[in-house]
Parts: C-alpha cells; structure tokens; sequence
C-alpha cells in the first residue's frame, strides 16, 4: 500500500486496484525502461501492443509515449472505455472482462478454446494479485 501510494506522489500516476493489478502481472511493476514483451510486440509498464495503441490513439501521440507509466494508464483507460461497456458486452462489465479484453483484444471475453484458456490463465493471475490492491 505504501508503495503505491510513494509511486502515486512520485510518478504523478494513480492506478485503480485492476490497473495495479495488471501492471504487476504484465511487468512485475516496472516503472521504466521496461523490457518489450510478446516477443517484442509489447511495450511499457503495461506491456501495450501498437494495434491497441493506435486503437485510442490522439492526434500527436506516438506508440513510444507506452513506455511511460502515466500514458500507459491512459491507454488502458481510453481502451477499456471504448470496448469495455455494457452496452457492447450487453451486461455489467466486471474486472475479469477488462483484464480478458486488455489480454485478449476487443473481443477477448467471447474466445473460444485456446485462446479462452490462455485468458483464463491470465486473469486468474490478475486476480490473484487483484486482492493485494483491494482494501
């Protein structure tokens, strides 16, 4: 807790407990420099893809900018706001969507066999660390 405050104070970023909790899964945290994921499709602390970048891309902001904790937030953000709905999903959207979708592209939370798996195993990561940033 005290660290994700400090981390809050410091780096100007303040992430939900599904925010943190994906962070943590994706990077183990890592606040810069972080090593490209996905055998190099993935960049920054959340380990964003380019296709989900250009996704919620704004006039002026280039892929590089997912190497910063904060814009990387914003990504996640922009990204769950756009395909995270229940209007879209035709239900409440619950975490397990948002970390199905972020894992697994827009239309992660209907996969089907190996793919399904796969998500399932990430958000069972995801949730278990989700407990550590819930008070």
């Amino acid at each position: 807790m005290f660290s994700t405050l400090f981390l809050s104070f410091v780096l100007g970023a303040n992430p939900t407990a599904l925010e943190s909790a994906v962070w943590e899964v994706e990077t183990g945290r890592c606040e810069s420099n972080c090593p490209a994921g996905d055998n190099g499709n993935a960049i920054g602390p959340l380990q964003i893809w380019e296709c989900a970048f250009i996704d919620v891309q704004r006039e002026g902001e280039v892929y590089s900018d997912c190497e910063d904790l904060d814009f990387s937030l914003e990504v996640f953000q922009r990204y769950m706001k756009r395909y995270a709905t229940e209007k879209r999903l035709g239900r409440p959207v619950t975490d397990e969507d948002r970390a199905k979708i972020w894992n697994g592209g827009p239309r992660g939370v209907w996969a089907k066999g190996k793919k399904k798996i796969k998500l399932d195993g990430y958000w069972a990561r995801v949730k278990n660390v989700l407990g550590n940033y819930n008070n």
